[in-house]
């Protein structure tokens, strides 16, 4: 899924105005204006547009886990493991530990966008790559998910 519009569906979820998502940028050292936020926020058709590239998506969503759950700190003499490329299954695992969600929350939410998967179809987005029940997260997974964090987050009222 376009990076992109990953931001702007998450913004549009969880209502996050400006200034919080360039703080939520800035836990992971990204600074960025609001002029620049603006023009990664716009559609791929619009003028003036600008592509978020993986580290800048990643950076974004580890300060989202800091912004929700606050700051790990790593015991002493331990490092953390290199991280694999972003992908979708990282996306949605970065998004399932800023929320706090536990499986039930997961399968709860695709179910508030009309998209069923089993515990086992979920649990295996989650595993390690090469690990025989993995499974690759799809573009419909991510867009369900943030469809039903939009209905979860924004329909309460």
């Amino acid at each position: 899924m376009i990076n992109n519009d990953v931001l702007r569906r998450v913004r549009y979820a969880l209502e996050l105005n400006d200034q919080t998502m360039i703080e939520i940028f800035a836990l992971n050292d990204v600074i960025i204006e609001r002029d620049e936020l603006l023009h990664l926020l716009k559609k791929d058709n619009l003028e003036g547009y600008i592509e978020l590239d993986n580290d800048r998506m990643d950076a974004f969503l580890k300060g989202l886990i800091t912004f929700k759950r606050g700051v790990l700190e790593t015991p002493h003499g331990q490092t953390k493991p290199a991280e694999l490329p972003l992908t979708n299954n990282s996306i949605l695992k970065k998004l399932r530990i800023a929320l706090d969600f536990k499986e039930d929350d997961m399968l709860s939410t695709l179910k508030l966008a009309d998209f069923q998967i089993s515990k086992g179809e979920l649990s295996a987005f989650f595993r390690q790559k090469g690990h025989k029940n993995y499974r690759e997260c799809g573009d419909q997974i991510i867009r369900n998910f943030l469809q039903g964090l939009t209905v979860r987050f924004r329909e309460q009222d």
